[in-house]
């Protein structure tokens, strides 16, 4: 798992540079060899917010709470990810989606 880590950090590194199709890659590499490898769900959800497809990044986003259902951090996380969907899209149908996603957070946060 460590080098998975490793791999991560090198990928960390693309975005930070705004190489967004190598680190699009390079955590698709990941997850083909851990799917359950949360770090890459996140920051591919991202990544790809980023690059404009709303979807792809909102099924990452998805995947990380399903993984961690009791993690606040991936739901406030979803909901930013829905956020940005509705800025570039305009579709209503993503303010609920980041409004239902912060609930859960704050649920969470009140019964830890």
């Amino acid at each position: 798992m460590a080098d998975l880590y490793e791999r991560y950090n090198e990928v960390e590194q693309l975005m930070d540079a705004g190489k967004d199709a190598e680190a699009v890659a390079g955590l698709n590499a990941i997850l083909a060899e851990d799917e359950t490898f949360v770090l890459a769900h996140l920051a591919l959800s991202r990544v790809l917010t980023r690059t404009g497809d709303h979807v792809q990044a909102i099924v990452h986003a998805d995947r990380a709470c399903e993984l961690e259902p009791n993690e606040p951090f991936n739901y406030t996380a979803k909901s930013v990810t829905c956020q940005r969907a509705w800025a570039g899209t305009q579709d209503q149908k993503y303010i609920q989606m980041a409004e239902d996603a912060m609930a859960q957070a704050h649920a969470i946060q009140a019964n830890q």
